[in-house]
């Protein structure tokens, strides 16, 4: 396993309870990539992200992780509920949440954590909604919160499952340039998304499951493969 590379899946079969949804993946995510993760439904797609950051074993194979790549955890963003989206805490409250992890489990902050927590918001332009409540934000507001408190949680790697689900167009673009922009400055993406359009534009990798077959490479070898062509020929993805 090389150096920069955080996670390599070695012949994986992914699943949930005795249900195998993604058999056989053989690939690795490198630092500093952005990941898109695209298929129809049912393929495993959030199952591999949920197995990524330890809430599900791997039915078969060997996932191998880099841990020496970062001293602090994987930032995650899942898929919104109904219950996180009427979540009665101040914007402050739900970014700062993101140091809570096995390593930092007292609701107290240190000055440190205080300082990174406002120049995430600084850096996803939200510092003017720090003293809001969360569940008056609209739907782009309350994302970019998430993704502030996702990086509270990392300095490496971001998982994000379909988080632009729910956006308007000007705002999922606005998600999508602040994503980018996060992984300009070197933090690793992995996304779960449906909006195939947008990740040809913005990743520098795609995984394609099927329910018998994988395509792991670059945008461009993508582009020219069998998979792309039938799944883009259907038009837009599930």
């Amino acid at each position: 396993m090389k150096d920069n590379t955080i996670f390599e899946f070695d012949n994986v079969t992914l699943g949930y309870e005795n249900t195998v949804v993604a058999k056989n993946l053989n690939f690795k995510i490198d630092k500093g990539n952005y990941l898109c993760i695209v298929g129809e439904n049912g393929t495993g797609k959030s199952t591999l992200l949920k197995t990524l950051i330890g809430l599900i074993k791997p039915i078969k194979g060997k996932i191998k992780v880099n841990m020496g790549i970062s001293l602090k955890g994987i930032g995650y963003l899942p898929q919104q509920t109904m219950a996180q989206k009427d979540f009665p805490a101040s914007v402050w409250e739900v970014v700062l949440s993101g140091f809570l992890n096995k390593f930092h489990k007292s609701p107290f902050y240190s000055k440190k954590d205080k300082k990174e927590a406002m120049e995430n918001m600084e850096k996803l332009g939200i510092t003017d909604l720090k003293k809001r409540c969360y569940r008056e934000l609209s739907g782009g507001q309350k994302q970019r919160v998430l993704l502030a408190r996702a990086l509270c949680a990392t300095d490496n790697v971001l998982i994000l499952d379909e988080p632009v689900t729910g956006l308007d167009p000007a705002a999922a673009m606005d998600l999508y340039a602040q994503i980018k922009k996060i992984n300009d400055e070197g933090v690793t993406i992995i996304m779960v998304t449906h909006d195939i359009k947008n990740a040809l534009i913005f990743a520098s990798h795609i995984l394609h499951l099927e329910h018998d077959k994988e395509f792991f490479g670059t945008v461009c070898e993508y582009k020219k493969s069998n998979i792309s062509n039938a799944f883009l020929g259907g038009g837009t993805n599930d």
